[in-house]
């Protein structure tokens, strides 16, 4: 017989032989091979000890009005909000957060798109910074004039200074 510890195909074997669900052949050769192995041996042990825990253990009773008090919540429930009958069952536990994530950016996004300015505003913008560019040109054209109206006094001046 291969070790059941070792073999998937065996570790059944093993867990009814602790539950005694195993014909008594089957018990027989199970208990002849764990006299020689260790781990089965071990692995058995810890399954009577589960076993007999199980066995020990006695139910808290149920108070009377249980079935009424389940009823009533689950009646509850499938009375309550959109979200808990339709939208809840239908979305897995890790989407949960995901889910609440993706509504603080939508919210955000929205934000951020009501307050940015519209493109009428925008052009607006852009025909002052235009306004602001001719205006600039116009300066320098100016200056350009008055410093060929002002170059004979300049030429004396720079000869004066020259001297």
């Amino acid at each position: 017989m291969e070790c059941p510890v070792q073999s998937r195909e065996n570790a059944e074997l093993l867990l009814a032989y602790c539950a005694r669900r195993l014909d008594p052949e089957t018990s027989a050769v199970l208990e002849r091979h764990m006299e020689s192995c260790a781990a089965c041996r071990a692995f058995g042990q810890a399954q009577q000890s589960v076993w007999s825990a199980l066995d020990a253990w006695e139910a808290v009773p149920v108070s009377r009005d249980f079935d009424q008090r389940l009823y009533a919540r689950i009646g509850q429930e499938e009375h309550g909000s959109f979200w808990n009958r339709v939208v809840r069952p239908w979305l897995p536990l890790n989407l949960r957060p995901a889910l609440s994530l993706a509504l603080a950016s939508a919210v955000v996004v929205v934000a951020f798109l009501v307050q940015a300015p519209t493109s009428l505003e925008l052009s607006k913008q852009a025909q002052v910074e235009t306004v602001d560019a001719e205006q600039v040109e116009k300066a320098l054209d100016d200056l350009d004039m008055l410093r060929q109206l002002n170059l004979v006094p300049r030429t004396e001046v720079g000869a004066s200074q020259s001297m």
